[in-house]
């Protein structure tokens, strides 16, 4: 009877700590005048007690805008661990026939990967693109179509080359400096154009670029997606291979070679640091190449959903994989149970770190937080007209490790006002517990 009587005490003041910070976080969102304005979803959980320590709304489905990633970012780790897929091909005779895999990565301009590109270029046979493997939209599901102009929405394609952008760049002012360099010829004056400052803007549905007369600025940057197809890809490849590539109509066969370009690591830090539309939806496209799945955005989510994710508390409506859809609704807890997932997955808390952006030093929290070398909060943030997110771990002053999932949507307040609202929560939690 009496050690049974210590069970119970124990296990009352191991839960005491955790029922303390659940009555104090509640005070803070119940005196919080900003948060009553608009739809709040919170959850904070113990890992290591197992423990949900508090809940506001987690229930309930959100607009999670980039959070997305991390769904994203955890198939990549269950499906390609190690590298990442860039190309099948097969050597027929006097010619090799190559598939693209969706690998983000090929000629990306910071991944910089170049193994299936120099495959290509070693190669002393004929060179024949198959075309085909992607048969979906270049557009995902509930894009806005009218952001088509601006450098977070490239298309979506299955062989993307130099992030499916043209850049835009003047060192000095006046000048204008196009890559690749075979969209010069694309570029024209608009000589109606009253515009003050200098925009590049391309037509919708081709590729011909419009400009002011109005000057570049001193370091001038703009990136603007481009319209793919086959022939661009070819012309693409001819330009950097510098011989010619032609193309054919070929079903991708069994015994197909494969061709590894990246680190998987390195490309899940461009994922998610900068969060990286393009390489998030282009990633999912390689996932269904090492499924053996056709090369489909809706197929290769209903697989990792039914393989992977099962054990979520709400069943997520996941459509693409970068955010930019409002299709997609996920509950706070279940982002918790994907953090406390991958937390597992990656089994090492450094690595895991070092892919995320890290409060006041990296990443898109890299100014959320104030600057320091020693940063107490990593996660994904998530931004859209109107929704503001957070999710991932907070280290305590006292050492404890805490994941939580923190959502805003439906403000018409500014996002700074927002972020400022939810940083100071979140700075709350780490330096009371």
């Amino acid at each position: 009877m009496f050690s049974g009587m210590m069970v119970v005490l124990s296990t009352f003041y191991a839960c005491k700590p955790n029922q303390i910070i659940a009555k104090k976080v509640a005070k803070e969102f119940k005196n919080s005048d900003m948060m009553k304005n608009y739809q709040v979803g919170f959850a904070l959980y113990d890992m290591a007690g197992g423990d949900m320590i508090f809940q506001k709304d987690a229930d309930k489905y959100f607009t999670p805008a980039s959070n997305t990633k991390l769904f994203t970012f955890y198939g990549g780790l269950k499906i390609v661990p190690d590298s990442i897929p860039s190309l099948r091909y097969i050597e027929k005779g006097d010619s090799l026939i190559f598939w693209g895999t969706g690998d983000p990565s090929l000629l990306h301009t910071v991944l910089k990967g170049t193994k299936a590109i120099d495959l290509l270029k070693n190669s002393n046979k004929k060179l024949f693109f198959a075309n085909g493997r992607y048969t979906g939209n270049f557009y995902g599901n509930g894009w806005s179509w009218d952001d088509y102009n601006d450098y977070y929405q490239p298309e979506i394609t299955e062989m993307p080359l130099f992030d499916n952008v043209v850049l835009v760049t003047s060192k000095q002012a006046g000048e204008m400096n196009v890559f690749p360099k075979i969209f010069n010829s694309c570029f024209s004056a608009d000589s109606a154009s009253t515009a003050a400052k200098f925009s590049v803007q391309r037509d919708f549905l081709t590729n011909k670029f419009h400009y002011p007369l109005a000057k570049t600025t001193a370091n001038y940057e703009q990136q603007i997606p481009f319209k793919t197809s086959t022939s661009v890809t070819l012309t693409l490849l001819a330009d950097t291979l510098k011989k010619e590539v032609r193309v054919v109509n070929y079903a991708l066969p069994k015994g197909a070679k494969a061709i590894y370009s990246s680190k998987s690591d390195d490309v899940f830090r461009q994922l998610m640091l900068p969060s990286d539309n393009f390489v998030a939806e282009q990633l999912l496209l390689t996932y269904a190449d090492q499924l053996g799945l056709e090369l489909s955005t809706p197929k290769v989510i209903a697989a990792i959903q039914e393989k992977y994710l099962t054990g979520l508390p709400d069943k997520p409506k996941w459509v693409d994989g970068s955010g930019l859809s409002r299709g997609n609704l996920f509950t706070p807890r279940s982002l918790i149970k994907l953090l406390e997932m991958i937390y597992q997955e990656v089994n090492n808390q450094e690595r895991l770190f070092s892919m995320l952006p890290a409060g006041g030093k990296t990443g898109t929290l890299r100014n959320a937080y104030p600057k320091t070398d020693k940063p107490f909060v990593y996660g994904k943030t998530g931004t859209l007209s109107g929704v503001h997110n957070q999710s991932g771990y907070i280290i305590t002053k006292k050492g404890k490790l805490l994941l939580y999932s923190f959502m805003n949507n439906n403000y018409v307040q500014s996002t700074a006002e927002i972020r400022k609202e939810m940083v100071r929560i979140v700075t709350y939690i780490h330096n009371n517990f």
